[in-house]
């Protein structure tokens, strides 16, 4: 299964699951940077402190 299926289908769960329960993406996104420390968002603030 390629990337941005497993992206499609996590955002659909998310959706889904946000008109039952609100759940607050943020935090999640939160947590899971200082958790699992990404590649990409190393990148991205890198990218965002050069310019």
């Amino acid at each position: 299964m390629s990337l941005k299926t497993q992206i499609l289908i996590y955002i659909i769960v998310l959706a889904a699951f946000d008109t039952i329960i609100p759940i607050p993406i943020t935090a999640l996104v939160l947590i899971h940077v200082l958790y699992q420390k990404p590649r990409w968002f190393k990148d991205w603030v890198e990218e965002v402190y050069r310019s």
